[in-house]
């Protein structure tokens, strides 16, 4: 690179009245320089130079030029000519095609809408920032080119074993058929041999079935997860029928926060506090038998007031209880769902603008945008993963 200094005359700037002439000079200046810069790659991709006789009968020459408006961060609108050659061949790097701003403007825009804010929002910001106009359209536009990172980001590899997977789903309001209707996008986080999160993948579907986790279980199969060994949920329909036909090795823990809430539904108000210290004592048990004591001095109490509650105890007892075969440790970060609550709850802070989505694309536009986002601060292993690391390797791979 040439460090040499440009030696501009002292005087020379005291030909502009004001600001607005400067800016006028510098951008046909600018604009020049940017068409040279194109002119010369069109060289480097001919092999010869304009009127060069190399050129002839080489099978391509120049054909022109054609008109293309860019919008500039610092110079606003540019209205700039383009080389072509004959042969349709010529991409230039400089200004890509079927791009008409600056990738700064373009990163501003995808970083505000990310962060949930609304087209009109946007525009606003763009007009303030940069001084120019973009549309609605241009909006779109720009932010539809994050679909093709969606699609690789949905399709990349995944590590062949996961300690423990996360799912729930997060409902929104999509527009389909021309109706408003309620989607949910599931969202699946694993747990890798490092101890570090990671979101695997999003899906959505109007309704959970068993034969719709089979097809999510399949895609994380298909992208290479062999091993499963814990899967924590809140009770998803016909999850635990589908990841044991894939995994049949995994175990299912069913959220218990999930499971006292569902419970309290069924409770008055005024015995809730003694109805809910009496739970304490089953999730709250030391171990196993213990805990199935409590459940049945809690049957006892409560099965004439609150029969449907103590059923669904009895009916989930067993995938309500894998956390006893672990210390406290692995029970802390399996027997709830919050690792997937909080991402669920910091994407509806990125979203909370978007009442109603058009179609699943811009959904899946705004979830993906938030879960980069949220990802870029889970750079560190969850607490004590040496002790929790040693303790899985123990529990799993005795074989």
């Amino acid at each position: 690179m040439n460090d040499k200094k440009l030696e501009i005359p002292k005087d020379f700037f005291k030909q502009f009245k004001n600001k607005e002439e400067f800016k006028d000079f510098f951008q046909s200046l600018f604009k020049e320089g940017i068409e040279s810069m194109l002119q010369a790659e069109l060289d480097d991709h001919l092999g010869y130079e304009k009127y060069n006789p190399k050129g002839h009968h080489s099978g391509n020459s120049r054909n022109g030029s054609s008109k293309k408006t860019v919008k500039s961060a610092s110079l606003g609108d540019m209205v700039l000519s383009i080389p072509r050659d004959r042969n349709s061949e010529f991409s230039p790097q400089l200004i890509p095609k079927h791009s008409r701003m600056s990738e700064q403007i373009e990163e501003t825009i995808i970083g505000l809408y990310s962060r949930g804010m609304s087209t009109r929002d946007i525009e606003e910001q763009v007009r303030e920032l940069y001084g120019i106009e973009v549309s609605e359209g241009t909006i779109s536009n720009v932010t539809n080119r994050i679909i093709e990172h969606i699609k690789e980001w949905q399709s990349r590899p995944l590590e062949k074993r996961y300690y423990v997977l996360w799912m729930d789903g997060i409902a929104f309001k999509i527009r389909h058929n021309s109706k408003i209707i309620s989607k949910t996008i599931f969202l699946v986080i694993g747990l890798n041999e490092d101890g570090l999160k990671q979101v695997l993948g999003m899906w959505v579907a109007e309704t959970e079935s068993a034969a719709f986790w089979l097809s999510v279980l399949t895609d994380l199969k298909n992208r290479g997860v062999e091993e499963v060994n814990i899967a924590c949920t809140d009770n998803l329909k016909g999850f635990t029928q589908a990841i044991n036909s894939l995994y049949p090795k995994a175990q299912t823990q069913l959220c218990i926060v999930h499971q006292i809430r569902n419970s309290c539904k069924y409770v008055t108000w005024k015995e809730r506090k003694e109805f809910v210290a009496d739970l304490k004592e089953i999730y709250g048990a030391l171990n196993l038998s213990v805990a199935k004591d409590a459940l049945h001095r809690f049957e006892q109490k409560w099965n004439t007031k609150y029969g449907y509650a103590v059923k669904s105890w009895k009916n989930n007892w067993d995938n309500l209880t894998h956390y006893f075969d672990y210390p406290n440790e692995i029970r802390t970060i399996i027997y709830t769902t919050n690792v997937i609550e909080s991402l669920n709850s910091t994407i509806r802070k990125y979203t909370k603008t978007k009442t109603v989505f058009p179609d699943d694309s811009a959904a899946f536009k705004s979830v993906y945008l938030a879960i980069i986002n949220i990802e870029k601060k889970w750079t560190m292993p969850i607490r004590n993963w040496g002790a929790i690391l040693n303790q899985f390797m123990i529990k799993f791979d005795q074989n």
